[in-house]
């Protein structure tokens, strides 16, 4: 049965047809579950950080189940948030549920859009990659899947990587400095990689992506006007905020050496903070086991496994999202882990 714990990640998608349907007080259902419900009860089981392991050999049949697991997010997230744009557009509600019916959108994107988009992102096949691509394009964030790819993963840890958050950097400012850098970023990989080609080829796929983001856009348009593109907008920048949120407690303050060679250190688990609480493992498809994804970012979620030797995040992700917010709070409990974390280095 533990093969199947990874369907409650599909609690979101059902949280959010709640905040819609019900609407009222139900509209900021998702926002309580995801930073309510889901810190409280994290703070209640303690992680296990033990070195267990998910890497265990799986049949063929199972490693399918695990991939459409995560392949069925892209038709929820579809139809999910094309319900919720509906009902925004065409049903008469207050301001207040309008606000909670956004946030949800948002959470759905963040979590089974963007964060499977990752998953699929490492992968090799074809399909899988369209899916990502395709699941970016609600949170208007195609980019991303060059940027992380080959900026991110090379750059972490470093001053290069602007979605690595320096020691006494606020959120707020990360938010600015990480969305602009990548973008920044993945311009300069994606106008390399023409090598002098004609920048209105094919092979522009930043281009086409740009081209493809309008064109969501204009279609939103069609259907509900102006109304339509402002939700769409509005519900793409928030979700695209939450990843940074977590882009930013990822990789707080953990920086690699610089050699005497010039180059930078390998990355290893020592450049990212790890959870091992186990409800936001299983909602984010193990992405709190950081250190092992950089170690092999093709190691797909389910074998990904718990480097007790990683620094290891005093809180779960989504308490810890919630701590970031408040950044006097945030830099007085980090900072003392960081520092404690080196001391054991040296």
């Amino acid at each position: 049965m533990r093969d199947f714990k990874y369907l409650f990640a599909y609690t979101i998608p059902i949280s959010v047809l709640l905040s819609i349907e019900f609407r009222g007080a139900f509209s900021f259902t998702t926002f309580l579950y995801a930073y309510g419900i889901i810190p409280l009860f994290e703070l209640i089981i303690k992680p296990n950080n033990s070195s267990e392991s998910e890497d265990r050999e799986l049949s063929g049949f199972k490693n399918l189940l695990f991939d459409i697991m995560l392949y069925m997010n892209l038709p929820i997230v579809f139809f999910t948030l094309g319900y919720g744009f509906l009902v925004l557009n065409s049903e008469s509600m207050y301001l207040y549920e309008q606000i909670g019916i956004i946030f949800s959108l948002a959470i759905l994107l963040a979590t089974n859009g963007i964060n499977v988009a990752h998953e699929l992102g490492h992968r090799k096949s074809l399909i899988e990659k369209v899916f990502s691509k395709t699941l970016l394009m609600f949170s208007l964030y195609m980019h991303f899947f060059i940027e992380h790819n080959l900026g991110h993963h090379k750059n972490v840890g470093t001053s290069l990587d602007p979605a690595s958050a320096k020691l006494n950097q606020n959120l707020y400012h990360f938010w600015f400095t990480s969305t602009i850098g990548q973008y920044k970023n993945a311009w300069e990989i994606q106008l390399k990689k023409l090598s002098g080609n004609n920048f209105f080829s094919i092979n522009n796929q930043l281009l086409i992506y740009s081209f493809i983001q309008i064109g969501y856009l204009f279609l939103l348009f069609l259907i509900w006007g102006l109304s339509g593109v402002f939700y769409g907008v509005i519900v793409a920048v928030i979700s695209f905020l939450m990843l940074e949120t977590i882009n930013y407690i990822e990789h707080y303050g953990l920086r690699r050496r610089k050699l005497s060679s010039g180059r930078f250190e390998r990355v290893n688990p020592s450049h990212s903070w790890n959870s091992n609480h186990k409800i936001g493992r299983i909602v984010l498809y193990e992405l709190t086991r950081h250190s092992d994804h950089h170690y092999k970012s093709s190691k797909k979620y389910q074998h990904l496994e718990n480097i007790i030797e990683s620094p290891q995040l005093p809180y779960g992700y989504p308490a810890s999202m919630l701590l970031a917010s408040v950044p006097f709070l945030w830099f007085s409990i980090m900072n003392k882990h960081i520092e404690k974390y080196n001391s054991s280095l040296s």
